[in-house]
């Protein structure tokens, strides 16, 4: 599923984003991290910039950590994940996402299990994949395995941080993704 013909404008500028890879596990090494791997080639095949990378264990206030200093810095427009996405008690990648989300992305966890479920079966309910935006930055949360990974970028967020990509993607948005409802208009007079 991971080619869509017809939805890229040859016509538009590719536009490079910067892009932080977390991998959430309390066993894995950059040696072992085939997932996180997976990652970092697809994202540089694909022209973005990889400008970040970090494995830490499946602790809620670690990620919560990581995620708020890579928010924080204002050349990453993107950060996604792998691992801890699942129903197990030390599965909590989630749970970190929801605290710091100023909007959830919910397409984006429906639409992962549905390719998911073309692929894995009933199996795919055990996903937690979710998506948001907090602090200006684009979060993405996929599972650990390698499979996963590679259906979240080819299927989903390869095409969403294309900003060729019609009729829309989100890298059309990130100039606006501070905007609050009080300054992003002139008010009106009631």
């Amino acid at each position: 599923m991971s080619e869509q013909p017809n939805r890229i404008d040859e016509t538009q500028v590719f536009l490079p984003v910067n892009i932080a890879v977390l991998t959430v596990s309390d066993t894995r090494t950059f040696e072992t991290d085939r997932s996180g791997q997976i990652l970092v080639d697809r994202i540089v095949q694909a022209g973005h910039c990889v400008i970040a990378r970090a494995i830490i264990e499946d602790e809620k206030i670690a990620i919560i950590q990581q995620l708020k200093n890579w928010i924080a810095d204002t050349t990453i427009d993107v950060v996604i994940t792998t691992g801890g996405t699942g129903i197990t008690g030390r599965d909590v990648t989630p749970e970190a996402f929801q605290a710091l989300y100023d909007k959830e992305i919910p397409g984006f966890g429906e639409l992962f299990r549905s390719i998911s479920y073309a692929k894995i079966g009933t199996s795919a309910l055990q996903s937690r994949a979710t998506a948001g935006v907090a602090g200006g930055t684009y979060l993405f949360a996929l599972p650990g395995s390698t499979g996963a990974c590679r259906d979240g970028w080819d299927d989903i967020i390869r095409w969403q941080l294309d900003s060729r990509y019609r009729p829309c993607n989100l890298v059309s948005l990130m100039p606006r993704l501070r905007e609050t409802g009080e300054n992003s208009r002139p008010p009106q007079k009631l």
